[in-house]
C-alpha cells in the first residue's frame, strides 16, 4: 500500500515539475496577430563580485512567468524580449530575408542590485552580455526545435538553452507544425568500415593512362566594393541616432565577396550602452554591435551569416572585438583599405569607413578621429614639406654667406 502511494506521489511530483519547466510566450504585432512564438528553457550562471575582492557564482533559471514588453515584429527583423525578476531581461534578435530566418544575437541583462539573486554583491549596476546562438538558416513558416543543450559563454556568464521551440516570423496567426531541428538533435549515421581485398591480376592491364590533375583557374581580382550609406532612426519623425558609411569585402575560407549596398535592408537599434546596425542583402546578413563605456565606443561584436555563390551556408561570429574605437561624441574614420581577422575563417575588409553609433547630432557625423593608417598618410607629405623647407633655408643661408664674402672682397680691393 505504501509502495503504491509512494509511486503515485512521485508521479504527482513529476507532473508538477514538468509543468513548471519551460517558458512559453507569444508576441503579437500591431494588428494583434501572433508574430513570435517561443517555448524554451534557459539556465544562467553568473560570476559576480562580493566583498574583499572575492567572487561568487549565482545560478538561476528563466522563470515561467515573464513579460514581453520591448518585443518587436516586422517583416525583416523581430525581437523577442523576456523581462523577469527585479530588472533582468533576456532577448533574441531575429532577421529574415523573406525565405529564411535566423537568430543574430542573444542579449542578457542582469541587475546586480537584486539581492535575492546576487546576495552581497558590491556592484549595483545592470550588466549586459551578448552571445551568438546556433539558430541559423530556418525556413520561414517553420519552428526551430532543439532539445539538446547549448551553452553560450560570454564574459562571466554562462547561458544554457534546451528544449527550445521558436518560430520568429509567424504567419496565419498560428504556430507552424513544420519543424527545423538543430544539428545536435539529428542522429549521425556511422558508415561501417569496409575491408578491401586485393587479388593479383592474372593478366597485366593494358591501355591504361593517368588523367592529368585538374587545374584550378585563378581567382579574379574583385573591384573595390561600392560604399554604402546607412542610418538608424528611433522613429520616423526623428533624426538618425546611428550613421555609417563604408564599403565591405568578405573573405570566407579564401572565397572573397563584395557586399552590395544596393537593395540592402537596414535595421537596428540605438541604446545608451549598446547600439546595433543590421544589414541584410540578397546573399548575407551582417550585424554590427557597438558598445559604449561613456568615454569611448567600439565595435564589440560582429555576426555574418548567409550563403556563398555556390550555395554553401556559412555563419561566423565574434562577440569579443575591440575595433573602430573613438571618443563618444565623435566619429571613427578610416579611408584607407583595412583588413580585420574576425574569426579563423573570416576576414573583413573595409573601404572609406566612417561610423558613429552614439552621440549623433542633427543626423550628421561629428568630428572624426582618424585611424592610424590615415594618420600615416600625412607623415610622408609632412616629412617632404619639412625637408624642402630645410633645403630652402640652407640655400638662402649659403646665398647670404656667399654675398657677405663677396662684399668683403670688394672692400679689400678698394
Amino acid at each position: 500500500m505504501y509502495r503504491y502511494a509512494s509511486v503515485v506521489l512521485c508521479l504527482a511530483f513529476a507532473i508538477v515539475f514538468q509543468l513548471s519547466l519551460g517558458t512559453e510566450v507569444t508576441v503579437k504585432d500591431k494588428d494583434n496577430n501572433i508574430c513570435i512564438y517561443a517555448n524554451l528553457m534557459v539556465n544562467f550562471s553568473v560570476d559576480y563580485e562580493v566583498a574583499e575582492n572575492k567572487s561568487k557564482m549565482a545560478n538561476f533559471e528563466l522563470p515561467a512567468e515573464v513579460t514581453t514588453h520591448g518585443s518587436t515584429c516586422d517583416n525583416t527583423s523581430s525581437t523577442l524580449k523576456l523581462n523577469f525578476g527585479e530588472g533582468h531581461s533576456w532577448s533574441v534578435n531575429f532577421t529574415s530575408n523573406g525565405k529564411q530566418y535566423q537568430a543574430d544575437i542573444i542579449t542578457f541583462s542582469y541587475n546586480l542590485s537584486d539581492t535575492t539573486v546576487f546576495p552581497n554583491s558590491v556592484v549595483n549596476d545592470t550588466a549586459t552580455v551578448i552571445a551568438k546562438p546556433q539558430i541559423t538558416i530556418v525556413d520561414v513558416d517553420t519552428c526551430y526545435s532543439c532539445r539538446s543543450k547549448e551553452t553560450l559563454e560570454a564574459d562571466s556568464v554562462n547561458q544554457t538553452l534546451w528544449d527550445v521551440l521558436i518560430q520568429a516570423f509567424v504567419s496565419n496567426n498560428s504556430k507552424s507544425e513544420n519543424i527545423t531541428s538543430c544539428a545536435a538533435d539529428v542522429p549521425s549515421t556511422t558508415v561501417a568500415p569496409t575491408t578491401n581485398v586485393t587479388t593479383a591480376p592474372t593478366t597485366p592491364a593494358t591501355n591504361t593512362s593517368t588523367a592529368p590533375p585538374p587545374t584550378t583557374p585563378p581567382t579574379p581580382t574583385l573591384p573595390t566594393p561600392t560604399a554604402g550609406k546607412y542610418s538608424i532612426k528611433p522613429d520616423e519623425n526623428s533624426t538618425a541616432c546611428l550613421i555609417a558609411n563604408f564599403g565591405l569585402r568578405i573573405n570566407l575560407k579564401s572565397v572573397e565577396m563584395n557586399f552590395e549596398p544596393n537593395g540592402t535592408t537596414v535595421s537596428g537599434s540605438c541604446g545608451v550602452n549598446s547600439s546595433q546596425l543590421v544589414l541584410t542583402s540578397n546573399t548575407m546578413t551582417i550585424t554590427f554591435t557597438f558598445a559604449n563605456d561613456t568615454k569611448k565606443f567600439r565595435l564589440h561584436a560582429l555576426n555574418i551569416t548567409g550563403k556563398t555563390s555556390a550555395g554553401v551556408p556559412f555563419s561566423e561570429v565574434n562577440t569579443n572585438l575591440s575595433l573602430w574605437e573613438a571618443a563618444v561624441g565623435s566619429s571613427y574614420m578610416c579611408n584607407k583599405e583595412q583588413n580585420y581577422t574576425i574569426t579563423s575563417q573570416l576576414t573583413l575588409y573595409t573601404f572609406y569607413l566612417q561610423v558613429q553609433p552614439f552621440g549623433v547630432k542633427k543626423g550628421v557625423f561629428s568630428t572624426a578621429e582618424d585611424c592610424q593608417a590615415d594618420a600615416e598618410n600625412f607623415i610622408v607629405p609632412i616629412a617632404v614639406g619639412v625637408s624642402l623647407l630645410v633645403l630652402i633655408l640652407i640655400v638662402l643661408l649659403a646665398y647670404f654667406i656667399g654675398r657677405k664674402r663677396n662684399m668683403a672682397s670688394s672692400y679689400e680691393s678698394l
